[in-house]
């Protein structure tokens, strides 16, 4: 069974000690973000319980940025309290599914031995009055995949997620595009992550990547990682930054620099920040930006 082409970049995510603070660097940043939200799930009792974790939404035309933060006493807040005590920053990636159940068939058949499927759900805020926002989520077991929280999302209710109030940013972010991870090993992470996503890798200038349906997955190791982007790996494994398109780089830069973000410039067309309340590298680039981590073009799939 194969995910084919039709998998996509769906989301990352940033786990947050703190949720206010990281908020207000995202906004200080451009981004409008979602209201603060305790996310619940189903039991298999039926009974809907907290997860322990809250978020806020930083919503693209093309995926979105998830702030999460641990409010509870859970085996998931747990999780993500260890996370961040090895770093504050990125630590999952989702990647779209349109059938849970045959994505969870799948990796087990591919030996990555899949936990029970997670139905969530939290409100959403519409003009019509709160509504319930619902999703089904495939994860495995932490050891199968270190890199991260590397999930499966079906959304139920994409209306109430990609709702296009909340899409306006005034730093012109519309696209999330790419994806960096560090490892020690490329070439068995990228193996791994062929099998753990149904696709093929392919090689550019000596660098390791997958293109999905939407969006591309980079694998470096610390050296590669630190002479393509200038991001130094605090550990590994690390998921070292993400790739947003803007509409336009030239307004999004000045934005920036009028509010006094210090932002790094890796080309004319690519330029970086890491507010220190989220830990996390954002590269904003042009629509055609030639991504110096890759070497073509940010639009070219």
């Amino acid at each position: 069974m194969s995910a084919g082409a039709g998998t996509d970049l769906d989301h990352v995510g940033l786990f947050v000690p703190d949720m206010a603070r990281a908020a207000r660097a995202m906004q200080e940043i451009g981004f409008a973000l979602t209201p603060y939200t305790p996310q619940r799930h189903t039991l298999d009792t039926g009974e809907v319980a907290p997860t322990g974790t809250a978020n806020r939404l930083a919503i693209l035309r093309s995926g979105y940025i998830e702030l999460l933060t641990a409010i509870g006493d859970t085996p998931l807040s747990d999780q993500m309290r260890l996370a961040i005590a090895r770093y504050a920053g990125a630590h999952l990636i989702a990647f779209g599914s349109a059938d849970a159940e045959a994505t969870h068939a799948r990796l087990g058949e591919a030996g990555f031995e899949p936990l029970p499927l997670v139905r969530l759900q939290r409100g959403a805020a519409t003009a019509e009055g709160e509504r319930l926002a619902r999703f089904s989520v495939v994860r495995v077991p932490p050891e199968r995949m270190p890199e991260g929280r590397m999930q499966f999302c079906r959304h139920h209710t994409p209306e109430l997620i990609w709702q296009p109030r909340h899409q306006r940013h005034p730093n012109g972010a519309q696209s999330l595009t790419d994806t960096l991870l560090c490892v020690d090993d490329v070439a068995q992470a990228t193996a791994r992550y062929e099998r753990f996503l149904g696709l093929p890798a392919r090689e550019r200038d000596g660098f390791r990547l997958l293109e999905l349906a939407r969006g591309r997955l980079h694998f470096f190791d610390p050296q590669g990682l630190l002479a393509r982007t200038g991001i130094e790996a605090p550990t590994t494994p690390f998921i070292a930054g993400f790739a947003l398109a803007t509409a336009d780089l030239a307004a999004t830069r000045a934005l920036l620099t009028g509010r006094g973000v210090p932002v790094r410039t890796l080309a004319s067309d690519v330029i970086a920040v890491t507010p220190e309340a989220i830990a996390a590298t954002i590269l904003l680039t042009a629509p055609d930006a030639t991504l110096p981590w890759l070497g073509c073009e940010a639009g070219a799939q």
